[in-house]
């Protein structure tokens, strides 16, 4: 491969700002695995956010490179899972799997798309000190003729569209609205471009924490908490955690949580979470990691009498996409109070709408 960009390559990044902001090109913000896509003939290579190559787990997205895209070339985009309901990120990251087999059954059941919103190379064309206006006029130029599951993400530099979308896309489960300055290069692993995504805030059971990595015996810190929510069969289902505290607030939270440590012959509703079979069909806190089967995912149970209000962006099936972020202690509420009810549904809207040929 000879390309005048390389692998690997850091993507361009964004960085959070709670309004769009204006005289930008905006476009939605995809929920799936950052890509950056190279062909130099029949060499193709994609690239991940961490630099490491993803082609061995997307074979059908290689042979629709192959077919739709210019014989040298570079794209940005995101690779996603699209269905009737929308984006399901879950299945997506159930195609990352060290099995050949398993990854050639899963690129047949549940088939990957490309959606392209960037080009930072063409031919013997470096275009990364290019302005992004003139990226995506090249872009469009590129793509003309390309089929699925090749696409091209929409843009407009109208404010009133980007904010019409900011609302309703989200039913589609995308993630919000990214805005770039119309006359900026491309700047690898630099947060020159904005995103603006949905917060919503959601009052949690707190039924355990995980031990920070750098906890010891002698300094104790506390990792994460660990969030549950009440679903219609009246069950603790497990919906995300919190994190992200300072190491002051990491070692109060060790002797505040600690009379609410499980005694010895008192249940928990998760205590079955040691059982492989227990997690069929659900998510339960101790799972193995699905990106490292070394990490320790092993918690403290706690009793589920404490309820947490935390921010969140929106949901992935029964659980938060992200990691949630603590608001306050809500002693207010009672831990039955806590149910997927409190939750906002965004209005349903169909990917088909945004990108045609996209999940239909």
């Amino acid at each position: 491969m000879k390309l005048p960009v390389m692998p690997p390559v850091k993507p361009m990044l964004a960085k959070s700002v709670p309004e769009i902001p204006a005289g930008a090109s905006y476009e939605p913000k995809w929920d799936g695995f950052r890509a950056i896509v190279f062909r130099d003939g029949d060499d193709v290579e994609i690239g991940s956010r961490n630099e490491k190559p993803m082609t061995r787990y997307f074979p059908e997205l290689v042979t629709a490179i192959l077919a739709e895209l210019p014989e040298r070339c570079v794209l940005d985009g995101e690779i996603v899972i699209a269905t009737d309901a929308g984006l399901d990120f879950e299945a997506l990251q159930q195609r990352i799997h060290p099995a050949v087999s398993r990854v050639t059954l899963l690129a047949e059941q549940t088939p990957a798309s490309f959606v392209a919103f960037d080009l930072l190379a063409l031919g013997d064309d470096d275009l990364t000190d290019r302005p992004f206006a003139e990226r995506r006029a090249a872009l469009e130029e590129a793509l003309a003729g390309a089929r699925a599951p090749i696409h091209l993400t929409p843009t407009t530099t109208d404010l009133e569209v980007a904010n019409r979308w900011f609302v309703e896309l989200e039913g589609a489960h995308l993630d919000g609205v990214v805005a770039k300055p119309l006359t900026g290069a491309y700047q690898p692993d630099k947060r020159v471009m904005f995103k603006i995504k949905h917060v919503r805030t959601a009052d949690c059971v707190l039924a355990g924490f995980r031990w920070h990595k750098t906890s010891t015996e002698d300094a104790p810190l506390v990792g994460s908490l660990l969030l549950g929510l009440f679903n219609d069969e009246g069950r603790l289902q497990h919906v995300g955690v919190v994190g992200a505290f300072t190491a002051k607030r990491r070692a109060e939270l060790v002797e505040e949580l600690e009379p609410l440590v499980l005694r010895e012959g008192e249940e928990h509703p998760w205590q079955e979470w040691a059982s492989a079979e227990a997690h069929q069909g659900q998510r339960l806190p101790g799972n193995v990691s699905r990106w490292n089967a070394t990490k320790d995912l092993s918690f403290v149970p706690l009793r589920p009498e404490r309820v947490l209000e935390v921010k969140y962006e929106h949901m992935e099936g029964s659980r938060f996409r992200h990691l949630a972020h603590f608001v306050r202690w809500r002693e207010d509420r009672t831990p039955a109070s806590c149910t997927y009810e409190q939750l906002e549904q965004p209005l349903t809207y169909a990917l088909d709408d945004i990108v045609p040929g996209l999940g239909s």
